[in-house]
């Protein structure tokens, strides 16, 4: 177990300014960011940071690092195989960061796994050891309440019109997590390349996506891949990881292609982990942990879809005219 030393903002929370997930970030005329998970600016960052670091102050004076049964903000720390605590007990809304649950442990197939089939993910930055989160309550978008906006269904209908664009599955999956790593987000200063996908974790869905486990839904545009999308996918519960984009809207085109599929395949919801105002927007709303849990539990036990995107799917969102009468 680890105290709330581990929280100063010269280790673990040193690079959290860049960890920001399921948010919509513009980041230039023509390119987005849209990562699902914590939808957090820097300003908002550096609170968390103050918050930890204020908390690690008050149990240093009162000694409770050295005593973990009298610490309010104890950690367990995991080795590698070992089993996730609770999700009851990860840090609740009063603490320096809502939602997390353990440090430590590995990015094996099996541990990832295991977390997501428990309601549980990993996020954290370069410095820190691996976090492991699981917040209550929990974001989640039902696809049935997927909200396609004016302006998107022209873009859509548009996007569907031309025969160089096209919506693809698990084609180019490396290079989705690396566009995703690679895109800065807004407000990050130049030349600052932190993010929270590290070489160790894109290697890690780069196996989860071998196993079958991890999906890359992909914008093409005149041959070219413009955005997309990766999601962890066990049965049939879907957790949206991260998005990207290079050209205008093409990152929203992803996310309205999973919500068609998802639909057309009796996927009720997308993970999507953390409030947002941007998720908000497009339908997405919290629940309680304790609902989430129990609906991922049933979704990871029905057999999964086959991974493939067919045009007819955007019918679950652009319905056909009725034919005219005879």
């Amino acid at each position: 177990m680890v105290g709330a030393k581990g929280f100063e903002p010269s280790t673990l929370w040193s690079q959290t300014r860049c960890a920001t997930r399921l948010r919509y970030a513009p980041t230039g005329p023509h390119s987005t960011v849209l990562g699902f998970g914590f939808g957090l600016t820097p300003q908002q960052m550096r609170q968390i940071i103050e918050k930890a670091t204020e908390a690690n102050n008050r149990l240093a004076r009162e000694s409770y690092i050295h005593d973990m049964r009298m610490s309010r903000f104890a950690l367990p720390t995991l080795v590698a195989g070992e089993a996730f605590p609770p999700v009851d007990s990860a840090w609740g809304p009063g603490s320096p960061a809502n939602g997390l649950l353990a440090a430590g442990g590995a990015l094996d197939l099996a541990t990832l796994r295991g977390a997501y089939e428990n309601a549980i993910f990993p996020w954290y930055s370069h410095g820190q050891p691996i976090l492991w989160w699981s917040p209550d309550p929990r974001m989640a978008l039902d696809v049935d309440q997927f909200r396609l906006h004016r302006s998107l269904k022209r873009v859509i209908k548009s996007f569907t019109e031309r025969p160089t664009c096209e919506i693809k599955f698990d084609c180019a999956f490396a290079s989705v997590i690396t566009a995703c790593a690679n895109s800065p987000r807004a407000g990050q200063p130049a030349g600052d390349s932190g993010t929270w996908i590290l070489p160790e974790m894109a290697d890690a869905y780069c196996r989860l996506h071998a196993a079958g486990l991890a999906h890359s839904v992909e914008t093409w545009i005149d041959g070219e891949l413009v955005g997309g999308l990766y999601c962890t996918a066990i049965g049939q519960a879907v957790f949206g990881e991260s998005m990207f984009s290079t050209q205008a809207d093409a990152s929203k085109i992803a996310l309205a292609a999973l919500v068609c599929f998802c639909r057309a395949h009796n996927i009720e919801r997308i993970d999507c982990q953390q409030n947002t105002s941007h998720l908000a927007f497009l339908g997405a709303r919290e629940m309680p942990r304790k609902s989430f849990q129990a609906w991922v539990k049933a979704a990871t036990h029905r057999p999964p879809p086959a991974w493939h995107f067919d045009n007819l799917y955007w019918q679950e969102l652009l319905p056909k005219p009725p034919a005219p009468p005879r």
